[in-house]
This record gives structure tokens, C-alpha cells and sequence, in this order.
């Protein structure tokens, strides 16, 4: 493969691991994650995605972080997780549509197995995350507050950025 290909098939992949977590924000599945990868892949060319990265990183570590704070919460993640790959099934085996569908059969399970395929795997990505997050951070404050100290200093370093490129502006 030619360095040019290469060069396109990554930011080609950078930009759908990028544009699926935006996605996912909304939609089941680990947004912060996906972005985070799509920033990686495409920091790689790109400097604007090299500076995006660690934000978006450490706040995917937040999230995580916060998710395994308490047991309602990880009871409620990893039934979340496992209702989703429920969901995932049910796409898969497609049942008849219920009488009491209220719209066109044609809406009933969109996007047939590969959507039960996506769900699944998102729903195996976040379990996966949970037992992360758990062995990283339930009952360890010091990795907790570790974490938030890199995060301060991660938006006081862009807070400094910003700063130096107003103050460039004015000067020109």
C-alpha cells in the first residue's frame, strides 16, 4: 500500500471513528470513546485533532470514573449495557411485528441484524468498560482525584492557548 493510500484510508477511519461518536453522544454507544479514537487516528495529520484529544480523553475517564461511584450506578450501567445487548438480539431475530404497533410494518426493527450486530457490540464495549472503570477507579479516590488534577490542567492549558492567540490577534 502506497504512503498516499495509507494516508487516506486512515483519515478515512479517523473521521467515521469521529463522526460515529459525535453520534453515539445521542445514540446508544461510548461516544466519548469512539471521538477519542477518531481523534487519535486523525491527530496523527491533523493539529487541531492532537489538541482535542486529551480533553476529550480525560473526560471520557470522568465519565467512566463517575459511572462506578456507587452501586446504584453500576447496577444501573451494567443493566443498562445489558438491556442494550437485549435489544441487540431481538434486532437478530426479528419477531413478526406486535399487533400493537401503531405505524407501518416497514418501521418496525429498522435497519435489520446489523443494527442488532452494533448493538451488541456496543453493549459488549461498555461492559467491557464498566469492569475497566471499576478496577480503575471504584473505591480508589486518589485515581479520582489524580484524573481531575489532569483535567485542570488540561483546560488551564487551553484556558493559556486561548489567551495567547487573543492577545495575538489584537497585536496584529
Amino acid at each position: 500500500m502506497t504512503g498516499a493510500a495509507k494516508r487516506i484510508l486512515l483519515e478515512i477511519l479517523g473521521w467515521v471513528l469521529l463522526l460515529a461518536g459525535i453520534a453515539a453522544m445521542v445514540l446508544p454507544g461510548p461516544g466519548l470513546l469512539l471521538m477519542a479514537a477518531g481523534l487519535a487516528v486523525l491527530s496523527q495529520q491533523y493539529t487541531w485533532a492532537e489538541r482535542l484529544l486529551d480533553p476529550v480523553l480525560l473526560r471520557a475517564l470522568r465519565a467512566a470514573a463517575e459511572g462506578v461511584e456507587t452501586w446504584p450506578r453500576i447496577i444501573a450501567s451494567t443493566l443498562g449495557a445489558l438491556g442494550l445487548g437485549a435489544f441487540g438480539a431481538l434486532w437478530i431475530v426479528k419477531p413478526d411485528v406486535p399487533s400493537w404497533w401503531p405505524i407501518d410494518e416497514k418501521w418496525w426493527l429498522v435497519g435489520g441484524p446489523w443494527t442488532g450486530v452494533t448493538l451488541i457490540l456496543s453493549s459488549l464495549i461498555a461492559l467491557g468498560l464498566l469492569v475497566y472503570s471499576y478496577r480503575r477507579f471504584h473505591g480508589k479516590p486518589e485515581a479520582r482525584a489524580a484524573l481531575e488534577s489532569k483535567i485542570d490542567e488540561a483546560d488551564d492549558d487551553a484556558h493559556e492557548q486561548r489567551e495567547r492567540m487573543r492577545r495575538h490577534k489584537e497585536e496584529s
